[in-house]
């Protein structure tokens, strides 16, 4: 099969979306080497180095090297049917125009709609914008790639999409969080970001959504004196940390990280005693499935999807009551055996989104959508 991809975030995004478009590709070249896979994106960048099956396709009028969003949603298409594809794959809720009447089978992942359940984390006009692209991607779409069953709910619930049109294969995470550093590699990082020897962590963006104010009072409520270390790109949110940081007077606890690559990423998980998650809503979760492959215990909401990712290998809280996160950090601090018990299970559900598992569902869905055709 020639398998195109619309690749813009493969190649821009540092985290979320980004790496999902580069670890579905990089998973299906290892396992399915005999395809041919065409990346559709208006810039690249050295985030993501392509396999010999893979080929770039960029922009090459000098109109649309300027206007690379028109390229993007207006001309993929009829290059995409000039290469002779036979499914082209919108990895992050984008479709091409004039995609439908291509004749090419179309694929539209969409990992979330949470600006529809909370629109005042957004800006008004990017809820338009994201609308746009997922109602309209939605109907051109052949199928549509939800990467959890709560994600199908809400595209039937907030857009009537039809469910038979909406498929759920789950993400992997990169097939680095499988793989155990020498202690010799996590030395090197922790000297390289002055991390202590035990410490609490959290990944994702450092945003209301995410919660990490409540991760700082249930450690200032339990009167634990560990290191937290808070990892991912800052927001306005920031500032509401560093507030109750001072008044709290733990400044000397924190510890701000952003912009690792995977494998610093991937020793800190296998450092930390334990990584705290108690987002309000996710469309999947993956610092949950990452610190699980990881080998890391996690701590993480009983609410949204989160179960879904994280099986019976997760301690659930509720995300709204910092005491029961603070006594659950406590717990997994100071019971080696809960530790350790979170870590066998944890390990064992991380193996069930193994990039081969995820792999053979996509290239299936793949194989019958060209099969019909």
């Amino acid at each position: 099969m020639i398998i195109g991809y619309e690749a813009k975030r493969l190649f821009q995004n540092l985290s979320g979306l980004g790496n999902y478009s580069r670890n579905t590709v990089n998973l299906l070249t290892r396992f399915y080497p005999w395809n041919s896979y065409l990346l559709f994106t208006p810039k690249r960048s050295e985030l993501f180095v392509p396999p010999e099956q893979v080929e770039i396709i960029s922009p090459v009028s000098k109109f649309s090297k300027r206007f690379g969003t028109h390229w993007r949603i207006f001309e993929i298409a009829k290059i995409a049917k000039k290469k002779r594809v036979d499914l082209f794959h919108g990895l992050s809720h984008v479709l091409p125009f004039w995609m439908g009447r291509s004749g090419i089978p179309t694929v539209l992942t969409i990992h979330d709609v949470i600006y529809m359940r909370f629109p005042d984390f957004y800006k008004k006009i990017d809820i338009r914008l994201y609308k746009f692209h997922t109602i309209g991607g939605c109907r051109r779409a052949t199928k549509i790639l939800a990467i959890s069953h709560q994600t199908k709910e809400d595209l039937i619930h907030f857009f009537n999409i039809n469910p038979d049109k909406i498929v759920v294969i789950h993400q992997s995470c990169d097939k680095l969080f499988y793989e155990r550093v020498t202690e010799e590699q996590k030395e090197l990082v922790r000297q390289r970001y002055n991390l202590p020897g035990k410490f609490i962590l959290c990944v994702g963006t450092i945003e209301s959504r995410k919660n990490q104010l409540a991760i700082l009072k249930g450690v200032v409520e339990e009167k634990l004196d560990v290191p937290v270390v808070l990892l991912g790109k800052p927001t306005e949110y920031k500032q509401v940390l560093d507030e109750f940081i001072v008044e709290a007077g733990i400044r000397s606890q924190l510890i701000f990280l952003h912009g690792t690559n995977m494998e610093e990423l991937q020793a800190i998980y296998q450092m930390a005693e334990v990584m705290v998650y108690p987002s309000f809503f996710e469309g999947f979760g993956l610092p949950v499935l990452e610190a699980q492959a990881s080998g890391c215990p996690v701590i993480t909401s009983d609410i949204s999807r989160m179960p879904e990712a994280g099986g019976d290998g997760a301690l659930y809280i509720d995300p709204y009551n910092s005491t029961e996160i603070g006594a659950a950090i406590r717990k997994v601090l100071m019971n080696d055996d809960i530790r350790r018990e979170l870590t066998r299970k944890g390990t064992e559900n991380a193996a069930l989104f193994s990039e081969q598992i995820v792999g053979e569902k996509l290239i299936k869905l793949y194989q019958s959508m060209v099969t019909q055709k």
